[in-house]
């Protein structure tokens, strides 16, 4: 039994390993082509680690294009979107979650009814409003449909239903008002679940490529998966130039994942314990 044992964990660490290693092996390509010099991007065999290492395709970068631009306005589109969608979508959940009222059910269905709607459905409407509006080529036309979120509103209420009325009723008791209930009691227990919704919705935005490809027109507000695709179109042959973007444009994913790592997974055990 004790050798069984020992041969199962062999074979699954060994099946791990394999799959962690078909797993980096695109990454590490994309680091090694991103510093070979233009010469050594063909060469034969592939050159896993380049002899010379080169910087080139990172200066030239920001060079023929306003990169460091590109990346501002992604950063800053993602962030604020974030902050649109968690805010909104934790008001309408602590709304349904614990604000009794006539028809409260129901509404939620409606509300939740919208997640069968395709979102390639809902572009040209959307894009229509904002014409109408003049929001068209601006980062608030961008983030305005991130008010509405009824995924985020979903796993928000799940998680307030079942915090303990008792909380609330006693800070009704003391004479607090429901904003003050929702922002002093509901948010601080349900941080968990929003630092996960967060970083979700920072790595969904960061990747948008769509959305912000049909409302910004301009170069100087075009976000960075724009930018790449643009950079892709006129340097398609230099790959350690592509690369070297695309390399560039996962570094804030993996950072902000990184330091938020221990609240998404605990946001993530919690949204599916309280589901």
């Amino acid at each position: 039994m004790i050798h069984k044992e020992i041969w199962r964990k062999i074979l699954f660490y060994s099946i791990i390993s394999i799959i962690a290693v078909i797993i980096i092996i695109p990454f590490f390509w994309m680091i090694s082509t991103s510093l070979k010099e233009r010469g050594a991007l063909m060469a034969i065999p592939i050159q896993w680690i380049p002899d010379k290492v080169s910087f080139e395709a990172y200066q030239k970068l920001f060079k023929i294009f306003p990169f460091g631009r590109a990346i501002f306005n992604s950063m800053y589109v993602a962030i604020m979107t974030t902050f649109i969608t968690i805010s909104s979508a934790a008001m309408a959940a602590y709304v349904f979650a614990k604000i009794e009222f006539k028809g409260r059910e129901k509404i939620f269905v409606l509300y939740l009814a919208t997640l069968m709607i395709p979102g390639q459905v809902t572009m040209i409407p959307n894009f229509l409003v904002l014409k109408y509006m003049g929001l068209l080529n601006t980062f608030t036309g961008v983030m305005l449909p991130s008010l509405i979120n009824a995924f985020a509103t979903f796993i928000l209420r799940q998680n307030m239903k079942v915090i303990p009325n008792d909380y609330i009723e006693a800070a009704v008791i003391d004479g607090a008002s429901h904003f003050t209930i929702f922002y002093r009691v509901v948010l601080p227990l349900s941080k968990p679940i929003i630092a996960a919704l967060g970083i979700i919705t920072f790595m969904g935005t960061w990747n948008s490529y769509l959305w912000p490809l049909i409302i910004l027109t301009s170069k100087n507000k075009m976000t960075l998966p724009v930018g790449l695709s643009l950079l892709n179109g006129q340097h398609g042959a230099e790959y350690n130039l592509l690369m070297a973007g695309s390399l560039i444009s996962i570094i804030p994913i993996l950072i902000v994942f990184l330091f938020t790592q221990k609240y998404f997974e605990k946001g993530l055990t919690l949204g599916g314990i309280k589901g």
